[in-house]
């Protein structure tokens, strides 16, 4: 399916959950504390907006924040939280799509990168946000380390979550470095009937993040395990990268 297809109406109007998961504040809060203190004072351009999750809570902090999104249901989603005045937005592919103006920050949080289902198209995401930074500034990339050594020899799947009411597993083809994640959820009556959102994605190692980076005239700044900034190890399920276009053309 095109990204455009899985993200429609019935998505975009399912996407919010407040106060839980990737909005809960523990979430959330650290992520809008980190990306205001990149901004430094400047403009600020969240490829993959979606509904605002981020941009919403950043804008409130005085931060200018523009967005390119893809899927129009979830743009309209935002506008239920903010106008076009207050965070405008463009509709096109991050990989592409132009906004006026540079920014001192470009941002890409919870793994939508891997959204972008080829190495090329990745890497011309890297190049879209660089040619939209100034001099010195910054892209922020959030993304899951891929658990393939969690895969015993003939196995594509891995359960990366069991709660109650709900189940999301990852199936792997190491072959094209391809993952289906499929999100299991219960009703909360019988059990019984479950409801399926699949999204496909291409997994980056995070040295190959680097490598794109360096193609597109970027170098890491910072490696982190999270938004508070926990020290990136080997364990580690995902990480922040900062990285920073020279200070002059």
């Amino acid at each position: 399916m095109l990204q455009s297809e899985i993200w429609d109406d019935q998505a975009a109007q399912s996407y919010d959950a407040p106060g839980t998961g990737m909005f809960a504040p523990e979430v959330l809060g650290p992520t809008v504390d980190r990306l205001v203190e990149l901004t430094e004072g400047g403009r600020a351009l969240e490829f993959a907006i979606g509904t605002g999750r981020v941009a919403v809570p950043l804008a409130e902090r005085g931060v200018s924040v523009s967005g390119i999104e893809l899927s129009t249901p979830m743009v309209d989603q935002l506008r239920t939280k903010a106008d076009e005045a207050a965070i405008p937005v463009v509709i096109g592919d991050m990989a592409t799509a132009r906004v006026r103006g540079e920014f001192q920050l470009v941002y890409l949080v919870y793994n939508t990168i891997s959204n972008l289902l080829t190495q090329a198209e990745q890497v011309a995401c890297f190049r879209n946000a660089a040619r939209h930074l100034a001099p010195g500034g910054r892209f922020v990339v959030e993304l899951w380390v891929p658990e393939i050594r969690t895969l015993p020899p003939g196995q594509q799947a891995v359960v990366w979550e069991s709660a109650p009411g709900y189940i999301g597993l990852d199936t792997y083809d190491v072959l094209r470095q391809q993952v289906v994640s499929h999100h299991f959820r219960f009703d909360a009556g019988t059990g019984r009937e479950a409801r399926l959102f699949r999204s496909p994605h291409r997994y980056i190692w995070p040295s190959e993040l680097d490598l794109m980076a360096e193609l597109a005239g970027m170098t890491l700044e910072s490696r982190h395990a999270d938004w508070s900034g926990e020290e990136f190890t080997a364990e580690s399920r995902s990480h922040v990268s900062v990285y920073r276009t020279a200070d002059s053309l």
